[in-house]
């Protein structure tokens, strides 16, 4: 069992156990924020489908208004003019043979990949080390594509990637703790409404069983996310 600080105890017996409003939810973690670094919000969702069948797969991106409010480092698979289009947007990684050999090594450090539908012949043989932390380029995300550029400035804008995890569960950060709270209740809202439209036609029954926010330090609290 984890051991937490005198801070976190403390913030632990003053949170609410009943289930909150979003709004609510958001406020109190602001407000009872003890670390010295600016942390991450997350909105994490126990899904009502079974993970372990394929047609109830969930994956999919969402742009929030607000962005993350983190510096998101992005590599991009191209070469020619695709690799240079990507290096004018501001890509911070771009290569073709060098990149996949150095993530053949085992390097992973960036936050999106994405790749040209040409460079993916090559870049699919990467899959025991982009596929477990879920950076493998994806068509349904936006991460293949022609269009490199437009890729990479909607990933620096705030695009996020969000998948369902052999847990049934799915976590997306939302924000920083030093937003206001009606911006990061925005981006949480557009979490759910990009998780909603990724409904699989299979899925029967309750989609999301339950909900619960928390910052890096912070406590996790249960927060109403129905419609």
């Amino acid at each position: 069992m984890a051991r937490h600080g005198k801070k976190y105890n403390k913030v632990a017996e003053q949170a609410p156990a009943e289930v909150l409003e979003l709004e609510q939810a958001i406020g109190f973690l602001k407000e009872h924020a003890t670390a010295t670094f600016n942390e991450t919000m997350e909105l994490v969702l126990r899904m009502g489908i079974d993970p372990r069948k394929s047609e109830n797969a969930i994956r999919g991106t969402v742009s929030l208004p607000h962005g993350t409010g983190k510096k998101v480092q992005i590599l991009v698979f191209a070469s020619g003019e695709a690799a240079d289009a990507a290096r004018a947007a501001g890509a911070d990684h771009v290569g073709y043979e060098d990149m996949i050999e150095k993530v053949k090594g085992g390097w992973t450090g960036f936050d999106v990949a994405i790749s040209t539908p040409d460079a993916m012949k090559e870049v699919r043989k990467l899959g025991r080390v982009l596929g477990p932390r879920g950076l493998m380029p994806n068509p349904k995300t936006g991460t293949v594509t022609d269009d490199v550029a437009q890729a990479v400035q909607a990933s620096q804008a705030g695009r996020v990637e969000f998948r369902m995890d052999r847990q049934g569960c799915i976590a997306v950060p939302f924000g920083k703790v030093s937003f206001e709270v009606q911006p990061l209740l925005e981006n949480a809202r557009a979490i759910l409404s990009a998780v909603r439209h990724e409904r699989p036609a299979a899925a029967k029954g309750e989609y999301i069983k339950s909900a619960s926010v928390s910052s890096t330090m912070g406590v996790g609290l249960k927060v109403n996310v129905k419609d």
